[in-house]
């Protein structure tokens, strides 16, 4: 790396001058991401992903598929979402130590933002095709036995689209009246389970959100099954995706399934008496009323009638009814409970928000949309790789027992605690906050991992035997570093 030795400047304020001076020594900003290398080369996710690529060795003669691969994706971890990024990160020496390469020749630099483009719009339908089966793949392995997981007994796939704002003149860029802007309208499945996006499709700006799904669906519970023939699935989304089209798929292939649905003359009429009865209520007593009904319904559309539940409201903010479309067991009996469940799939939108704003998946500007569909992978991997990590290295505390002054302490073990999930309102707020102080990284997002662990200074010193990486002793969360380094070594042995 080119320093400038003589370059100085000096601030004045305080009560002696702040010189500053540039450092003989390479040092990086980003050491941070050594802890998702060691991860990544146990569960081998950017080779996975360069190895599904076929393309024009001419596009970089001097890089492989995999160090552009990772430079790109570990520069997403770091917030370093564009190509124009590398043209000052291919000498950094952090991204050349993970890519395996010498940090101290300059001649071992990697790909410039000209290279990392020609290599984004190089990809091909067959590549991307190639790309979806490793996905699949990558999210069956997270439930190995031999890395930490078990076979699963059954498996919630959430589906949902979400919009991707465009700027410029992207191919199949297109005008949403509904979002009022020129965009991208990708699908994504994510596991409910463990938190893996599943799979990740790139649509043009004015697709239907079921757009491709049946297709998505029946690829990934094939694979599946094929794995584990006896699983149980239950598909989930909201009332964009609860058509004839998926309801008809869920039961042909045997899928459990809670849809939203949309109201409508006849379901309104239908609760309309319940809906007044709610309302006296909450004038009598000025308490939120909230319930249920239930009962086999037959849109004009359906094959026959299904299960359909109306979730009706009343509270200081006025009326609110919403409708599930399931076939789930029980779904009859427990409404409430069928419904609860099936707006859990919310936790599915926090998993877009890391991808879209955290991860930028919303900067694709590439023209091609070949391209952009590649480069919005690229981002998905970044955030299976942040998954994987929190997931290994999560310690959460255990939900106290509940105290009160009659019950002494040691009348309450803590085995006998609740779940997280069934603690009340005021006592499941307190733990998430006991949570948030004692395990912050295990349920962080990449904003609380860049300030936490990736953005920490570092200074690389090179020999013929090894590679030092020297971190300050008075970095805060050094302790951190240590604990999630000491954790992907346990990993990287198993």
């Amino acid at each position: 790396m080119s320093l400038q030795t003589a370059w100085e400047f000096a601030f004045e304020f305080g009560d002696r001058p702040i010189q500053v001076e540039v450092s003989q020594s390479p040092l990086s900003s980003d050491a941070g991401l050594l802890v998702f290398r060691q991860m990544d080369e146990r569960l081998r996710y950017t080779q996975q992903f360069a190895d599904a690529l076929r393309g024009d060795s001419r596009v970089g003669p001097t890089h492989s598929w995999l160090d552009m691969v990772r430079q790109r994706v570990y520069g997403m971890l770091a917030d370093y979402e564009d190509q124009n990024d590398h043209d000052a990160l291919r000498s950094d020496p952090i991204f050349k130590a993970i890519a395996g390469r010498d940090p101290s020749d300059p001649k071992q630099d990697l790909a410039s933002q000209p290279t990392l483009s020609r290599f984004e719009n190089a990809v091909s339908i067959a590549d991307l095709n190639r790309l979806r089966d490793m996905f699949v793949t990558l999210f069956i392995q997270s439930f190995s036995e031999s890395l930490g997981g078990v076979p699963p007994h059954r498996i919630t796939l959430d589906l949902d689209a979400f919009d991707d704002e465009t700027h410029g003149q992207q191919q199949l860029s297109l005008f949403h009246g509904h979002y009022d802007q020129h965009q991208y309208y990708p699908l994504s499945i994510t596991c409910a389970e463990n938190d893996q996006l599943v799979m990740v499709s790139l649509r043009h700006g004015t697709a239907t959100a079921f757009l491709g799904a049946d297709d998505d669906l029946r690829y990934i519970v094939e694979r599946v099954r094929a794995v584990w023939p006896d699983i149980e699935i239950h598909a989930r989304a909201d009332s964009g995706f609860g058509v004839p089209l998926m309801l008809d798929l869920c039961e042909e292939m045997r899928l459990f399934y809670t849809f939203g649905y949309g109201m409508n003359p006849v379901l309104t009429r239908h609760t309309d008496e319940l809906l007044q009865q709610l309302q006296r209520q909450f004038a009598e007593t000025s308490q939120p009323q909230r319930e249920f009904d239930c009962w086999p319904h037959q849109a004009g559309s359906w094959s026959a009638p299904r299960c359909t539940i109306v979730k009706v409201e009343v509270n200081s903010e006025g009326t609110n009814r919403r409708v599930v479309v399931t076939n789930r067991p029980g779904g009859a009996i427990l409404p409430g409970g069928t419904y609860d469940e099936y707006a859990d799939r919310g936790e599915s939108e926090n998993r877009h928000k890391e991808l879209k704003r955290e991860l930028h998946g919303d900067r694709l500007s590439d023209h091609r949309f070949l391209a952009n569909y590649f480069r919005l992978l690229m981002h998905a991997l970044a955030y299976n790789l942040l998954v994987r990590q929190r997931q290994w290295i999560a310690d959460p505390p255990a939900p106290a027992p509940e105290v009160t002054d009659d019950s002494p302490p040691q009348l309450v073990p803590a085995a006998e605690a609740l779940p997280t999930e069934a603690l009340p309102d005021l006592r499941r707020r307190r733990y998430f906050n006991a949570r948030r102080r004692e395990d912050p990284l295990g349920e962080g997002h990449i904003s609380t991992w860049r300030t936490r662990i990736i953005k920490v200074a570092a200074e690389v010193v090179v020999s013929t035997r090894r590679i030092v990486i020297r971190l300050s002793s008075s970095w805060p969360y050094l302790k951190l570093f240590l604990k999630v380094a000491q954790a992907n070594a346990t990993l990287a042995t198993t």
